[in-house]
């Protein structure tokens, strides 16, 4: 499935996604599953990264003619509000009452409730409709820090290395493993830091530190998908790790 996060409170029953993948519906299925709960886990909010498809276009299955939800916040930064303000059928959304736009932004910090709170910060990547932000989710044990999208990290205003430091998981950019994932096509105009960059710019790190560092967002070119590749196996050898669906972190 597309890649996603969500913060679930298991006291209140109630979680936050990040990213609402076309995927959305399978998704909280999972979410349900996982939890075990005896009701539905209530969706009290939803944060977006950017306007690329994977990563907003679940939000249909909010409207009317799907769930009908009611006012869910929506945290988005400034211009991917516009965009959704300003685009159907993302519009209609907010016409009917299915989600409210709260805007959020760079370096923000948003408390979810008393114990968790959610900060987005901007990373450079093609935003051709909006900002691109990664998500930074403090609680009262470990932090998470979320980034599915960027172009380089040698483009970004902050140290990576620094960052893995200071975090206690990362869930980073792994959608190509290197650069000729996708013949015919000039990689250069789709920037992604290519796993084998990522793992040539980590390895002087501690194996404890490395082990912080959990790739996500495969595009299915990625040999990463398949946990028999050389390449899965030679990311597990080098003390790296491969963020698995239904994953729990505890925050």
């Amino acid at each position: 499935m597309v890649t996603s996060i969500a913060i679930v409170d298991n006291v209140e029953n109630e979680c936050w996604i990040i990213d609402v993948t076309p995927d959305f519906p399978k998704q909280l299925h999972l979410i349900n599953e996982i939890t075990n709960s005896s009701k539905p886990v209530k969706i009290a909010g939803v944060f977006l990264t950017h306007a690329h498809i994977g990563h907003y276009a679940g939000l249909i299955h909010l409207g009317h003619e799907v769930m009908g939800t009611n006012n869910i916040p929506v945290y988005a930064m400034p211009r991917m509000k516009n965009f959704l303000n300003n685009n159907g059928p993302w519009s209609q959304l907010i016409t009917k009452k299915n989600i409210q736009i709260e805007t959020i932004l760079h370096e923000s910090r948003i408390k979810i409730n008393d114990q968790i709170s959610v900060v987005p910060f901007l990373v450079p990547h093609r935003d051709e409709f909006s900002e691109t932000v990664g998500y930074k989710i403090k609680g009262p044990n470990n932090s998470i820090m979320f980034i599915p999208d960027i172009d380089k990290w040698n483009m970004w205003d902050k140290n990576i290395i620094s960052e893995v430091n200071s975090n206690d998981y990362l869930l980073l950019d792994g959608t190509f493993f290197d650069g000729n994932e996708l013949p015919g096509r000039d990689m250069s105009q789709i920037p992604h830091p290519f796993v084998n960059e990522s793992m040539e710019l980590f390895k002087d790190l501690s194996l404890a530190e490395k082990d912080k560092i959990h790739f996500i967002h495969f595009n299915h070119t990625n040999p990463l998908n398949w946990s028999t590749s050389i390449e899965s196996n030679l990311l597990i050898k080098e003390g790296f790790s491969l963020a698995k669906q239904g994953q729990i972190i505890i925050l």
